[in-house]
């Protein structure tokens, strides 16, 4: 009876003990999945950081080029402002170049021999014998000088008539100054001229005193000229 006390005794330790074992094998099983956790996800997150720094370091070598793409931009658009002034100014140089190739004389009658006047009342003269008229600025169906540009003109005037003669040099409606005779027995003969600050579309022509008489002939005693002194 003791022997099977013993026996039994035996058995149950061996039986707690295999039981134990076995625990200890299914904790084991189960430990390594939580704590190797941490282990599987360190090299995530090294691979995430690395990326970002990736993504940084592209980002600010992006920046770079913007900013030298900018700056190139600028730089192409000042020398393309310098080219355009340049070619401005080339432009402007031929015509003021052009431009200043502006003058013209003229003498009162077409042909032949006559006399202009008396009129009771003011009148615009006509000088239809050309000259010259460079530029074209002087009109010979009108008698008006027109300016094409800015600057400044020299304008002069002769007349030649018997007794009272006289004619104002006007610049757009407004008397500049006069050339005036008067004879009592014979012919006689008048100038004047000025430098006048004309702009674009200004007229300057020659306007006859009421109740003169202006002669002109073949020798072309009444005359209009002006010419061009320099654009400004």
């Amino acid at each position: 009876m003791e022997r099977v006390s013993v026996l039994c005794l035996f058995l149950l330790l061996c039986f707690l003990s295999g039981a134990e074992l076995q625990h200890k094998e299914i904790i084991e099983q189960d430990e390594p999945e939580s704590v190797n956790v941490p282990k599987q996800t360190q090299p995530f997150h090294s691979d995430l950081d690395a990326v970002l720094r990736e993504m940084k370091t592209a980002l600010a070598e992006h920046r770079v080029k913007i900013d030298m793409l900018q700056t190139l931009n600028q730089e192409q658009a000042t020398k393309l402002r310098v080219l355009e002034l340049k070619a401005s100014e080339v432009d402007t140089l031929k015509i003021q170049q052009q431009a200043g190739q502006v003058a013209f004389s003229a003498s009162l009658l077409a042909s032949g021999s006559g006399n202009v006047g008396p009129f009771n009342t003011h009148k615009t003269l006509v000088f239809k014998y050309i000259f010259s008229n460079i530029g074209n600025a002087y009109n010979p169906s009108t008698g008006f000088f027109t300016a094409p540009v800015r600057g400044a003109y020299h304008f002069e005037l002769h007349i030649y008539g018997p007794n009272a003669s006289g004619a104002w040099l006007v610049k757009n409606g407004e008397h500049i100054c006069i050339a005036w005779e008067n004879q009592t027995n014979g012919h006689g003969k008048a100038s004047n001229g000025a430098t006048l600050l004309l702009e674009p579309g200004d007229v300057v022509f020659v306007r006859q005193y009421a109740n003169s008489v202006i002669q002109d002939n073949g020798n072309h005693h009444s005359t209009f000229s002006g010419h061009l002194l320099f654009p400004m």
